[in-house]
């Protein structure tokens, strides 16, 4: 299978973009790249088991949803104070234009973390992935662009109560797409 070397090369990759784009970042843009790298490395501890490359441990799956969760809300939205864009941070300017939306991707990031953590203990879905368990390619109804997918029926988000009832791999997707989808809105790609 060519997931182990597939997962590795991103990880380096990952590792090695996010060691340049710091160069030179200070003050708040330093903190809140410094967050961003606490989370990526969280995604980076379990997606080894999300992937069947390692055994699956609900422990370091909690404690990846623990740091998702202490970086997000009001904890990330303090990180991006109005006029804290240009180089060398990441941020696009509709951060600022389009703050409700970051804001309410921020809070959503903590309830499906909540969510995440509460689900580390049933387990994974099994070899049929959350792809097949969960519709295709989206996110239960989602379309990863408009606020994170997971939509219950009404356009209400889904609840950690809701995410927590979930095979962990699924919880972890949904969690994973909220930073996919604020990351395509508010960040610029890396060269």
């Amino acid at each position: 299978m060519y997931r182990t070397p597939l997962i590795a090369a991103v990880v380096a990759t990952g590792l090695a973009a996010g060691a340049l784009a710091h160069g030179g970042a200070t003050g708040i843009v330093k903190e809140r790249m410094d967050a961003m790298d606490a989370m990526g490395d969280a995604v980076k501890s379990v997606t080894p088991m999300m992937s069947g490359a390692a055994p699956y441990d609900a422990e370091t799956l909690r404690a990846a949803a623990r740091t998702f969760r202490e970086h997000s809300g009001e904890a990330m939205t303090t990180l991006f104070p109005e006029g804290s864009g240009g180089k060398p941070s990441e941020a696009k300017e509709t951060i600022w234009s389009d703050w409700e939306d970051f804001a309410a991707l921020a809070e959503q990031l903590g309830r499906y973390a909540e969510g995440l953590e509460a689900a580390a203990d049933n387990g994974l879905a099994g070899s049929a992935g959350t792809g097949a368990m969960m519709g295709g390619g989206g996110m239960m109804g989602g379309d990863g662009t408009t606020g994170g997918g997971a939509m219950m029926g009404g356009g209400a988000m889904m609840s950690a109560e809701h995410i927590a009832e979930m095979p962990a791999d699924a919880a972890f997707a949904m969690t994973a797409q909220v930073c996919s989808s604020c990351h395509e809105r508010f960040r610029t790609k890396a060269n």
